[in-house]
């Protein structure tokens, strides 16, 4: 992800509508007046958060939660800070109004790739913080079994799960094994 060249200050209304309806499908993500292009996703990427996305969609059927893939946008807005992010999966249990993004989600889940990993790490995780209702940011490796959680409850200190190992999100009660996420490796 880059920035565009140099451009003036967007506002986020600018942002929105241009985005809302973009022929050309490309995403960019918002961060305080400044747009970024998303990178492109490889297979690893889509099976991972497809894997995902299924067993929480699963898990969730009948509950007031939805999940949602990486075309819905989560917007963060905590005093003069902006940004519009699409996270690959989301998870909301609240009554959300707006169409074209969540601002209550309680779980947040980022594929890491080579050019992501630090954004996704330090910039996204500063901003997910802040939002009152998350309770877990999960950040997972697109290329071998590796799951890092962060949690509200534990002060947002990492939690890593490797091969063989499983974990439970508790932000939605669901327990997964790390070798179920990624069965496009074997």
């Amino acid at each position: 992800m880059g920035a565009l060249p140099k451009s003036p200050y967007v506002s986020p209304e600018e942002y929105l509508l241009g985005e809302n309806d973009r022929p050309d499908g490309q995403k960019y993500e918002y961060v305080n007046g400044q747009i970024y292009a998303m990178a492109g996703a490889s297979r690893g990427h889509n099976l991972l958060a497809g894997n995902f996305f299924l067993a929480l969609a699963l898990h969730l059927r009948g509950s007031r939660c939805q999940v949602f893939q990486s075309d819905m946008r989560v917007e963060i807005q905590i005093f003069n800070d902006t940004r519009y992010y699409y996270p690959d999966v989301q998870v909301t249990c609240e009554d959300e109004t707006a169409s074209h993004f969540n601002q209550s989600p309680c779980l947040v889940i980022e594929v890491l790739s080579g050019s992501t990993a630090r954004k996704d790490r330090t910039e996204k995780l500063v901003g997910y913080r802040m939002i009152p209702t998350l309770q877990e940011y999960v950040l997972c490796s697109q290329d071998t079994p590796y799951v890092e959680i962060y949690r509200r409850s534990n002060e947002w200190l990492k939690e890593s799960y490797t091969e063989g190992k499983t974990f439970t999100l508790v932000s939605v009660g669901l327990e997964m094994a790390v070798d179920d996420l990624y069965t496009f490796l074997r």
